[in-house]
């Protein structure tokens, strides 16, 4: 079996019943010591106790489905891994992520050559995937997570880094912390929360669950990740999440959970909208709508043009790098000569996607996607194309039969071309419901936040009810 190289952000399934976690590193002098460590999180985000953290001085879990195994030094160099191994099917029911995690003793990462986490067959040691970290002044990070999806398990690199230390994870993960005073990394052995300290010695969290958000069911909801945004980002998705919640109370639809697809056009009239950053404000904006709606804060994604691609899911706590990653415009055959360089490992090439239009291929991939992945939440695919559209059988043919199937479909157009059957299939007989909404904008760059999400939103509350009538969902 060959390994994944895997980038910031990017997933894998994984098959093994248990894996090992390598945190793999070069020491020499200088080098601050590197700690790994596993928080078994509920669906909420949290803890459940103080036996859900495992590190050197706790290093079993009560369940034994989590253990950290140590540090070993590997051949010459001086390469040091420290290893936690998980078995996935002794993991309790109520462990709905195993996030893995990494502290600086004695310095930042920035000092850590050759950090990267290896995931490994636990039986075969046979190498899964590898992710190559880099870091600056952080002295915490979470390297991974290992999650339940659809009745499987999948491993996520994250690579996300707190210059708060351990103490900043602590939080992000709803557990409270003891002092406000400069975190360190685990506590001394014999306890995970030691007395209050003397300088210089920091305070450490204690594994203790913070009580659940409260709110009117009508605002907006809080996600994991967002805290990790940079400031002026962060505001603007809170004030557009409210717009959000308002948009959807005007048409009875407060508190509202459903699953959130984007499909993006990447054909090639669109390249100067890419170019001018006008598809990156458009994906921000509606990780809004899917923060609001999605309550696990990741939204699944696609590109097409002469072909579709499925792009890794946006975790919303990753959101600039995704848009850095993968908002980019199809690429024209000519040119299809080597890999281009400097693609990176989870970044789709777009010489396959290429340049014409083809949305009945991208709307069959979604199809397929919803049916083999069913939630128990309707799913709302938010389709941005500007235009060009002249597969109107195809698409018609696509569209009539996904009538059936608990998704609304819901077109922006972003351009002034034609968008055939479209524009058109609110008039269109023969279906039990309708299951499809468009408008068209010439700029909307230029559409103010409130009037995007009342139109964006105006038909899915009366698509859920005619579906919910008719049995669909």
């Amino acid at each position: 079996m060959t390994a994944t190289s895997l980038g910031k952000g990017a997933n894998l399934a994984v098959g093994s019943p248990a894996v090992r976690v390598e945190l793999v590193c070069s020491s020499g002098p200088g080098v601050p010591e590197i700690d790994a460590s596993a928080l078994l999180l509920t669906s909420a985000g949290r803890v459940r106790d103080d036996g859900d953290f495992v590190f050197y001085n706790q290093p079993r879990h009560a369940s034994g489905a989590v253990t950290h195994l140590g540090k070993e030094a590997r051949g010459a160099g001086g390469v040091v891994a420290d290893t936690v191994e998980v078995a996935l099917g002794a993991l309790e029911p109520a462990v709905d992520r195993v996030v893995l995690c990494a502290s600086a003793d004695g310095g930042t990462f920035g000092q850590v050559p050759g950090l990267s986490l290896r995931l490994l067959d636990a039986a075969s040691r046979t190498e899964l995937a590898r992710f190559d970290m880099t870091a600056g002044t952080e002295t915490a990070l979470v390297g991974g997570e290992l999650y339940r999806r659809q009745g499987g398990w999948k491993f996520r690199a994250v690579g996300q880094g707190y210059a708060s230390g351990l103490a900043g994870v602590a939080t992000d993960y709803g557990i409270t912390v003891d002092d406000a005073s400069p975190p360190t990394p685990p506590p001394t052995p014999g306890t995970l929360t030691p007395p209050a300290p003397t300088p210089p010695s920091p305070a450490v969290p204690s594994a203790q669950p913070a009580p659940p958000a409260t709110g009117s069911p009508a605002g907006p909801r809080l996600v994991k990740g967002e805290e990790r945004l940079p400031v002026e980002m962060r505001k603007r998705l809170s004030l557009r999440k409210e717009q959000v919640a308002v948009s959807l109370h005007k048409h009875g639809a407060s508190g509202i959970t459903a699953r959130v697809v984007l499909v993006l056009d990447a054909s090639g009239s669109m390249v100067d909208l890419y170019a001018h950053g006008v598809v990156a404000d458009v994906v921000e904006r509606m990780a809004a709508v899917a923060a609001q709606l999605d309550d696990d804060g990741e939204m699944q994604a696609w590109t097409f043009a002469s072909n579709p691609a499925r792009l890794p899911d946006l975790v919303l706590g990753e959101l600039p790098e995704w848009l850095r990653l993968h908002v980019r415009a199809g690429e024209i055959s000519l040119f299809r000569r080597g890999r281009k360089k400097g693609l990176e490992p989870s970044q789709v090439d777009m010489r396959e996607v290429g340049v014409q239009n083809e949305e009945q291929k991208v709307i069959a991939e979604v199809r397929a996607f919803v049916r083999d992945h069913p939630v128990p939440v309707p799913t709302l695919v938010l389709f941005f194309s500007d235009g060009g559209v002249y597969r109107d059988a195809d698409i018609e043919r696509e569209l009539r039969a996904a009538v059936e199937e608990p998704v609304f479909w819901q077109f922006v157009g972003v351009g002034r071309a034609k968008y055939g059957v479209l524009e058109r299939f609110d008039t269109l007989p023969g279906r039990r419901v309708d299951n499809v909404g468009f408008f068209a904008v010439d700029d909307i760059s230029t559409v103010p936040d409130p009037e995007l999400y009342d139109r964006l939103l105006s038909e899915f509350p009366s698509w859920i009810a005619a579906a919910g009538r008719a049995g669909i969902l």
